[in-house]
């Protein structure tokens, strides 16, 4: 992915930015400057750059669990800051921010100046020799071949010249930026799904109408209802809700492989929790199983069964395994358990 060129500004620094990078620092302190920018500012406080950071990266640690890494200190900063500042993991980023950057605990504060010693200095390292701290400072005070910003101790002022070209550009430059944290994290995440997609909150969920009124209302119409693989509880049409077996936060699609009737109640409480494939796993399969021998019988064009090729490339000549069908789950749930969420 290439930036738009502007005659006279150095944009081939500005791409470099993101090379030989160690850690998510950069990524998101480029996401947060261009944010601020975006709302006219330019002489920025860093605790406002640091809340952003914070922010940006929020959902994606505490909502999709995915790992920056054991040396990266931003998933860290987060944790702490989530139990000190009482924020949900779904809190809007807007609040994070504002709480963030007027927040007086003493903790919150420390683990947000962190990183005033890691990436404000660093992210100049494409315009001059960036590793001394000291000679950073003095060297972006002088814009020195035309860096993006001058350095003072609780703030940065925007150079001039960049200006224009930040907020004409702003979404290709986000973009850029989440192209480049998607390849870093993926490296990070080789078994993770859809990481792309786990670094921005979506502003609403796809609703399950579909998948309920032309699949599973379909199978629950032929065999008069079904017990809930939870709770034991009779399910029947209109007094079920459709559930993801492996939770959402971690696959991050709707296909109709991962998805059963479940018992609403139950269904709230079970939240992003994985299940334990020793208790839940055969129900699972079995109700699957008799799921795609109804929807074939009655409604063989079905769209939804399309789906199950994602897992199951003969599924059209051959009937889903059970072991093939466990092979492919069991990974899942494994991995999503080491990247930090909880079993049932």
């Amino acid at each position: 992915m290439n930036l738009p060129d502007q005659q006279g500004l150095p944009v081939q620094s500005l791409a470099a930015c993101f090379n030989n990078t160690s850690a998510t620092y950069k990524f998101y302190w480029f996401l947060a400057l261009i944010s601020r920018v975006e709302l006219g500012e330019t002489n920025i406080r860093k605790l406002d750059l640091f809340s952003e950071m914070v922010s940006h990266a929020w959902f994606t640690v505490n909502y999709f669990h995915v790992s920056f890494g054991k040396q990266d200190k931003l998933q860290h900063a987060i944790e702490m800051i989530r139990a000190g500042e009482d924020l949900t993991i779904d809190a809007e980023r807007r609040t994070i921010f504002n709480r963030l950057s007027t927040t007086k605990h003493k903790n919150t504060l420390k683990q947000l100046w962190y990183f005033n010693s890691e990436v404000p200095h660093r992210f100049l390292s494409p315009w001059f020799s960036a590793g001394n701290m000291e000679d950073a400072y003095k060297h972006s005070k002088e814009y020195r071949n035309q860096c993006p910003y001058a350095l003072f101790k609780e703030h940065i002022e925007v150079n001039p010249v960049w200006l224009d070209y930040f907020r004409r550009n702003a979404g290709i430059l986000k973009n850029f930026c989440y192209w480049n944290l998607a390849v870093y994290l993926q490296s990070r995440n080789p078994n993770v799904p859809d990481i792309p997609n786990k670094l921005i909150r979506s502003a609403v969920r796809k609703s399950l109408n579909d998948q309920r009124k032309y699949f599973w209302d379909i199978v629950l119409q032929e065999m008069g209802g079904v017990d809930c693989i939870y709770t034991n509880r009779r399910l029947t049409i209109g007094a079920y809700a459709v559930e993801h077996f492996i939770p959402y936060a971690f696959v991050s699609h709707d296909l109709i492989w991962n998805l059963i009737p479940a018992d609403p109640a139950f269904n709230s409480s079970k939240s992003d929790k994985i299940p334990v494939l020793e208790q839940y796993f055969d129900p699972f399969f079995k109700l699957q199983q008799n799921a795609v021998e109804i929807i074939r019988y009655k409604t063989p064009k079905n769209k939804y069964l399309q789906d199950y090729l994602t897992i199951f490339p003969n599924f059209e000549v051959a009937p889903i395994s059970r072991d093939k069908f466990l092979d492919q789950v069991q990974p899942l749930v494994t991995i999503a358990s080491n990247n930090g969420f909880e079993f049932l």
